[in-house]
């Protein structure tokens, strides 16, 4: 008998709502970005976000409704995004969905944001499409998060490894403050990357030899020097060339460091997943290898939304999760 499961995601800034069956169908789906707002300050103001999910809610929950012409009572569970994530936003969210339980009679569950994105993956473009298999690595990139997971199974993972200072969205957005780009930086680096030379800067690529840990840190300093050099040499700023050189030494190590992975767990397949798998470059140099399938959601599911986390509360469901109604929130909730 299929699963209907209605999900609510308000981790940070986007307010979404999605109906997903059997954890693969995905049935109706609503986002209210925030972008334009937080674009101003530069980054995302907490206390705004907070409000402005206050202010969607409501909204998004009745359009996805209506989308998917379905009722609240012919949903199986109610699915919301527990942590990690901002406090404030993930306040609105839980108590949002603790309501829709409580109305409906409906299951509660708790979802781990970072297993959704993984969860991403599940569901078909196609109904044809065949599920991820297992065992896979899965390398999770996004503004705040970098890690290399093994999954042998379902909800089972080995965390490997993980960024040990700047997550690889985080710095996408530092370094496209350096260089005058906009709000959010990882769109706005691939936008001006695509016209430079990556080859145009030997930057530094952090291996962290006898790890799988992530740092790019030092990649940014080094950008900064560059940056801070130039504009003492009164010499214009060849963004398009920093970008795309920045861009390159990102990719390289992410893809490097996946494969070589791979390789050692002899996986069969690599998935990738979260807001920075919808960089094209990134993309483009991971299926560029013979060796393994690899398998990224398409562009409006790597960001955050609510049809990941209804994905990953199928599984969820099924292996018999139901939480109570007193449930908190776990801003810095690990996936393992």
């Amino acid at each position: 008998m299929s699963t209907r499961i209605l999900a609510l995601e308000s981790s940070c800034d986007e307010t979404a709502c999605a109906v997903v069956i059997d954890g693969r169908r995905l049935l109706a789906s609503s986002v209210a970005s925030q972008m334009e707002i937080h674009a101003r300050y530069g980054g995302v103001f907490p206390e705004v976000a907070s409000r402005q999910h206050v202010l969607s809610l409501v909204p998004v929950v009745r359009q996805t409704l209506q989308k998917a012409r379905l009722s609240l009572d012919e949903m199986d569970a109610i699915a919301v995004t527990r942590g990690p994530g901002l406090a404030g936003s993930l306040v609105v969210g839980l108590n949002a969905a603790k309501g829709l339980a409580l109305a409906s009679s409906k299951p509660l569950l708790g979802i781990n944001h970072l297993e959704g994105h993984l969860y991403s993956a599940w569901i078909a473009a196609f109904p044809a499409d065949p599920p991820p298999y297992f065992p896979l690595i899965a390398l999770l990139v996004s503004g705040g998060h970098t890690e290399l997971i093994l999954m042998t199974d379902h909800l089972t993972y080995c965390r490997l490894g993980g960024t040990r200072d700047d997550a690889a969205g985080e710095a996408f957005d530092k370094v496209a403050r350096l260089l005058g780009l906009p709000y959010p930086g990882g769109p706005a680096i691939e936008q001006a990357a695509a016209g430079g030379d990556p080859q145009a800067f030997a930057l530094p690529r952090a291996w962290l030899k006898g790890s799988w840990d992530f740092s790019f840190s030092g990649l940014k300093t080094a950008v900064l020097r560059l940056v801070r050099q130039l504009e003492k040499e009164g010499k214009p700023l060849p963004v398009a060339d920093l970008a795309a050189s920045f861009q390159a030494a990102v990719v390289e190590v992410l893809v490097g460091k996946t494969l070589q992975a791979a390789r050692q767990f002899q996986v069969r397949q690599i998935l990738v997943a979260g807001g920075v798998s919808a960089n094209q470059a990134l993309r483009a140099a991971i299926r560029a290898q013979d060796d393994f399938p690899v398998r990224i959601p398409p562009l409006g599911l790597c960001t955050d939304n609510a049809a990941m986390i209804a994905a990953a509360a199928h599984f969820r469901y099924l292996s018999g999760q139901r939480d109570p109604l007193d449930i908190e929130i776990r801003p810095s909730w690990p996936l393992t």
